[in-house]
Formats: C-alpha cells, structure tokens, sequence
C-alpha cells in the first residue's frame, strides 16, 4: 500500500464511510454486473466488486507495460500469419488436448479453402505481475496475453472516478487529481469502427457473439454504446442462433436473419464446455465468412499458452519480427522463466525439477477465463500422475512470480467490510487492424488493474476471485 493511505487503512469509521460512498458511487457510476440468481436480467442488479483503495503501482513498470503492447500488437500478428510455426509449436500440443485440436482443424480447413477474410482486428490485453524477486527491486512480467474475449475493459473505464470520489471523502484531494483518465471502452471500439468501415458496407451490422449466461453483459454495453454512438448498428447472438439463421452467399458475405454482418466480436468461444456439434458448425461457418472475425482463429491459436512459452525460446521472437531488434527487446524484457514439457530430455527434466519444488512454478493449460492453474501440492499431484504420460505436453510451466502484497478493503456485495493482503495484476489492452500487408492501426487503448486477497493464487473478476481497482502511480 502507498504510504498515502496508510493513515486511513487502519481507521474503521472512515472505512465505514468511505465504503458506503464507494457503493453507492459505483452503482451510479455504471460499474455493474448482474446477479448470479438472474444472470440473464437486467431488473436485478448489483455493482461488480472493486477495492475500497486505489492500489500503489510502480509508475516506470506501468510506463514500460505502455509502451511494450504496439510491439506485442505486432507480435500476435505475426504469429497469426505464421502457419509453419503455429504448425510446429502446437504439433504436440493438439495431439492429447482435443479443443486445441478442433480449433486447429477448422484453421487448416479455412486455410485451404482461402481466406475471404481481408481486414484483420486483434484486441488483446496483455497481463502483467510485479515480480519482487529476491533483491526486493520489482520487475515487470507478463503472465500471459488475452486474444480472444479479453474483458472489463468497459467496467474500468468507469472505476477511476469512483475511487477519485473516495480518495475526496478521505481527505486526499491531491492524491485524487492524480488517478489517470482511463477508456478502453473507447479504444476497443475504435478499433471495431475502423474493421467496420474497411468492411466497406454501411448497411452491415456488427454482432457481438455473447455467452447463454450473460452476468457481464454491462462490460459489453459500454463497447456497444461507442460503436452506436457512431451509427454503427450492433446486434447480440448466440452459437446457437448462428446455428439456426447464419448464412454465407456465393461471395461468403455473413447474414444473420437477413442482416449483412461487417464483424464479428467474440466475447464467447475461449473454453470447450461452450461447444457441442452445432456451436462447432457454427465457429466453421463464421470462420468460413467473410466478416472480420475479433478473433480470427489464427489469431486464437495466437494465444494459447503453448505458443507463449515457445515465444521465450532463444531466437524465436528474431523469426518472427526480423528487423525489430527493439522491439524484441522490450518483448523479452517482460518474459518470466517458460518451459516446455514435450516428451523428450527437456520435458523430463522440467517435470522432475517442478515434483521436487512445486512452489517455484505454475502448472499452465492450455485455456482462458481464470481459474484454471495449478499451484503448489496440486501441480505436484497432477504432474506425478502425468510425468510419464503424453498428456503432459498439454501444459506449459512458469516460474511462479511472488509480488509485494499491500492492504486494501475488497468491496463484494453481500460481504463483510475487513481489510485483506493483496497483490494486483496490470492488463495492457492493445488493438490493431490490418488490411491485406498494411497495417492500418496500432495502439494500446488503455488498461485494467485487478487486485485480490493472497489467499487466491488463481482467477479472475468474472471467475469471482479478484476485484475491480485503479491504479496509483508511485
């Protein structure tokens, strides 16, 4: 914690206080979610949780984060255009994971038939840690980066004002004017509005392709309502609905319902309990179209941990973006220790190092969403029972980052007001368009700051264990 509010931490009644504030600041605000009773209605809502406090940020780690994400922009483009190395890397990989392998085939059936596709948008969020390590001087290190369905970048667009309002009522003022303006939303939407208007149709429609259970649906909203703000018609469906009124015409343009789509911006698709046969034909024929898809299924494959910790490999990044020795550099700077576990020395040599000290590393799948590593006495367990088996090759290992935790208040509804150790995690968002060699759009479009208690080692606020918050610079 900043040594700003170390006076006010450990004061229960301006706690009270401000906490009630906070509340109230962000349901009249906008940063809501809807009720896990009725995840599918509006008439019932509540504020999605967020901390009390603003959380302390080193300012050169936050500025580095910036000024990294056009190059990891660059990068997921290039990997996504890569066939031979998207092949290599995950040859091992689809072999014993049968989602990574689904994906993987309608890549190579899309690749085959020709693209119809000829704009690209890529909207990632790149997530960071700060790394104490043992000379206590913090480092910046990426735990992964989103290409597909990458979230609350409109809830955070609307929380810095809540803390601002906070940081008043607690006398801190100065402290206040210091919090960065933030709008992802904005950012995210330009780059949809650019695809849209190289699509080169004012009639066609965008379509946000959204989950059967739709708690986060105000995250989305805030997206939706800059791209209306341009006129940009948006419409919501399902897997499903693509199922029973999709269609392509003989130039593979995509209508709904009649309705020519321009894109298609995926907030859904990213785990395989979202997939039977009919969702699968589904993602083919949106993949098979000509609408920019956000992602395209390369650009999926793009983020699968197998294909991060290859990036790490010595010369791969100087394949992939040659002539870019800069922004090789700022790349690699922010790598934590990746390691493979493919069958072969290598492999066994990294498994038998992580049974005998579980606790220096993270057990990765290959999967998004939160809630899906293993830590500790469970990575020892699963990699015991797999150690021998090709299964193995279906994880990637991390050296497990160990940052400074600082206390702060979480706010859920329903839960008691106490204070919790805390470490917090950065999100870069980054989003790009190219159209055919050129690429028209490179930027980072803001950021989201996540924070909870230590106990948690894994998730994130959709997944129900971290929380909103805002980032002060220190």
């Amino acid at each position: 914690m900043a040594a700003a509010w170390q006076d006010v931490v450990r004061d229960a009644a301006a706690v009270r206080e401000a906490a009630a504030v906070a509340v109230d600041a962000a349901l009249l605000a906008g940063v809501l979610m809807r009720t896990g009773e009725q995840p599918n209605a509006s008439d019932v809502v509540n504020y999605a949780p967020f901390t009390l406090l603003p959380s302390a940020v080193p300012r050169a780690l936050f500025e580095q984060a910036y000024a990294v994400q056009q190059d990891f922009n660059l990068l997921v483009d290039a990997v996504s255009q890569n066939r031979e190395f998207l092949e290599q890397t995950l040859a091992s990989t689809i072999k014993v994971d049968d989602f990574t392998a689904r994906l993987f085939r309608i890549y190579k059936q899309v690749l085959e038939e020709g693209l119809a596709q000829t704009v690209v948008l890529g909207i990632n969020r790149s997530d960071y840690m700060f790394d104490c390590g043992l000379e206590g001087t913090a480092a910046l290190r990426q735990i992964e980066i989103n290409t597909i369905a990458a979230s609350f970048g409109g809830l955070t667009s609307r929380t810095a004002d809540v803390h601002r309002l906070v940081l008043k009522v607690l006398g801190k003022s100065e402290e206040a004017s210091q919090l960065l303006p933030n709008n992802p939303a904005k950012g995210l939407a330009l780059g949809i509005a650019k695809a849209w208007e190289l699509y080169g149709s004012q009639r066609a429609v965008v379509m946000f392709l959204v989950e059967e259970v739709q708690r986060n649906i105000f995250d989305q909203r805030c997206v939706e309502n800059e791209l209306w703000n341009r006129n940009i018609r948006v419409v919501r469906k399902r897997f499903r609905d693509v199922f029973e009124q999709g269609s392509l015409d003989a130039s593979r343009r995509l209508y709904m319902d009649g309705q020519e789509v321009a894109v298609v911006y995926y907030r859904e698709g990213y785990v395989p309990q979202v997939y039977d046969e009919q969702n699968w034909e589904a993602r083919l024929l949106l993949e098979r179209s000509r609408a920019v898809k956000c992602p395209d299924i390369a650009t999926q494959l793009a983020g699968t941990k197998k294909v991060q910790q290859e990036l790490s490999r010595q010369g791969t990044l100087e394949k992939l973006l040659p002539g870019h020795p800069e922004a090789i550099a700022r790349i690699r700077a922010t790598f934590a220790g990746l390691y493979s576990l493919d069958e072969g020395e290598e492999g066994d040599r990294m498994a038998a190092t992580a049974i005998a000290d579980p606790d220096r590393f993270v057990l990765k799948p290959q999967r998004e969403g939160g809630g899906n590593n293993l830590y500790g006495e469970e990575l020892r367990e699963v990699l015991e029972k797999i150690k021998d088996s090709p299964e193995r090759t279906s994880y990637i290992l991390m050296d497990k980052i160990k940052p400074q935790p600082a206390l702060n208040y979480l706010l859920r509804a329903h839960s008691p007001l106490q204070v919790s150790e805390c470490i917090s995690e950065l999100g870069i968002f980054g989003v790009y368009v190219r159209q055919g060699r050129e690429l028209v759009l490179n930027q980072a479009a803001g950021h989201l700051l996540r924070t909870k208690a230590i106990e948690h080692a894994d998730g994130g606020v959709a997944a129900g264990v971290a929380v909103l918050d805002t980032p002060y610079l220190v």
